[in-house]
């Protein structure tokens, strides 16, 4: 391998570990969740609100989601239900907020979180 070869394939794999962190860094922790409950998280970039409610064996999830800064990327709230489906909402474009409700049938957990991606 030539030095500007080496140097250039350097260069490629810091840029993708520097965008691959900042990814990581630009979401919440994901946390389980039983009925009633809800969570209002901000990152930089991104807002949201959700409430878990059951009804018998039916879970549901509602609020929104909000991008708050034009980077180009979009806010992201992805729910995984405790009967194993996923749901996912976004916005995208600064100041767009979007609304979700989700339903979820024969369970009353669910793990959300907020995120950021293009």
């Amino acid at each position: 391998m030539t030095p500007a070869l080496g140097r250039t394939l350097a260069s490629a794999l810091s840029a993708t570990v520097l965008a691959a962190g900042l990814a990581l860094g630009a979401a919440t922790p994901a946390s389980a969740a039983t009925c009633p409950s809800s969570a209002s998280p901000k990152i930089p970039g991104a807002q949201a609100h959700w409430t878990l409610s059951c009804t018998g064996k039916r879970l549901k999830v509602y609020g929104w989601v909000e991008d708050t800064r034009a980077d180009g990327d979009c806010a992201f709230v992805s729910v995984s239900a405790g009967n194993g489906q996923n749901r996912v909402e976004d916005a995208c474009g600064w100041g767009e907020r979007r609304n979700f409700e989700f339903t979820f049938d024969g369970t009353k957990t669910a793990t959300a979180r907020l995120y950021l991606d293009n």
